[in-house]
């Protein structure tokens, strides 16, 4: 942001430009998620450019681009990632007609937020997440698609939070918690 105009009044955009600011820097280490979840709550109460630079004045603007994310891309086959696979921070699934698990309940995280964009025709997408970690899939389009959620969206999870991203066509994405731990909370 950093304007010559700091009384200027500011859009969702902009809004959403510093949010993603804050979601790099969480990336990189240099705000845990107490700090980022403080300043998203200062982003959306902001009304000028002086309180987004507020928010972001102590952040370096000028840092490295974030890496390119991960890619797994597939076509009529099944990706499965379980175990103590390494999660990146940015994970990209292209998919069509494909069976897609991704098991983060002994994998190595780096970053305690993952991003994951998905583009997916005809798929069947699962995330398993740990008991503590949360999920955030506001960022998801469905087109005859369905999303399921059934672990935490907020506040995020300082282990794992994952943020889902892109389109869904004719396919399903599920979020959720291992089925023992599911059947433990059922049966007492």
């Amino acid at each position: 942001m950093m304007s010559d105009h700091p009384e200027l009044r500011v859009s969702d955009a902009d809004r959403a430009a510093v949010t993603r600011m804050l979601e790099g820097a969480v990336g990189q280490g240099m705000l845990d998620l107490d700090e980022y979840s403080e300043r998203v709550d200062a982003v959306l109460a902001a009304r000028t450019r002086r309180d987004l630079d507020a928010v972001i004045a102590d952040l370096p603007l000028n840092r490295q681009p974030a890496a390119p994310p991960q890619q797994l891309r597939s076509w009529m086959s099944s990706i499965t990632r379980k175990g103590q696979w390494t999660v990146p921070p940015r994970l990209r699934l292209v998919t069509r007609m494909c069976s897609t698990t991704l098991d983060f309940t002994t994998a190595v995280v780096q970053n305690p937020v993952v991003h994951i964009d998905v583009d997916d025709y005809f798929g069947s997408t699962e995330l398993i997440l740990p008991d503590s970690a949360t999920a955030d899939v506001d960022g998801v389009a469905n087109l005859a698609a369905s999303t399921t959620v059934k672990v935490t969206g907020s506040p995020p999870s300082h282990r794992l939070h994952i943020v889902v991203t892109g389109r869904v066509r004719f396919g399903s994405l599920t979020v959720r918690h291992p089925f023992s731990t599911t059947l433990r909370r059922f049966l007492g």
